[in-house]
């Protein structure tokens, strides 16, 4: 996997697995790779990946089976959605307004264009 140097390695590959959650490539109590699996998988360190589980298991996203690995927490969709829609809120739409007002660019516009890509899908 590539990296970019913006982030942490190990958010980056937090982020790739609240995804695989999101997407319900990986359900809830369903068991994860284990930290060597991931650390092979992405060409990272384990330690990386061991920091990656740490993070989500402190946000109640995975939780660990002493001696039988990790698993998807029963909340963890409606967990990551609630995080990331505050990190959302919080960060990146200010920016979205700054840069709507700095094109002149309306709500009205932003609403059809809103409506116009449901409709595609």
């Amino acid at each position: 996997m590539d990296f970019n140097g913006h982030k942490p390695i190990y958010l980056q590959i937090v982020e790739q697995i609240e995804d695989k959650i999101l997407l319900s490539e990986w359900k809830v109590d369903q068991k994860i790779p284990s930290v060597r699996e991931m650390a092979a998988t992405y060409g990272v360190n384990p330690n990386t990946v061991m920091r990656s589980y740490e993070a989500l298991e402190r946000n109640e996203v995975i939780y660990n089976k002493r001696g039988v690995g990790f698993f998807v927490a029963p909340a963890s969709k409606e967990l990551i959605q609630s995080l990331r829609k505050k990190a959302f809120i919080s960060n990146e739409l200010p920016d979205f307004f700054q840069k709507m007002e700095l094109l002149d660019v309306d709500m009205e516009e932003v609403v059809k264009l809103y409506c116009e890509r449901e409709k595609m899908l």
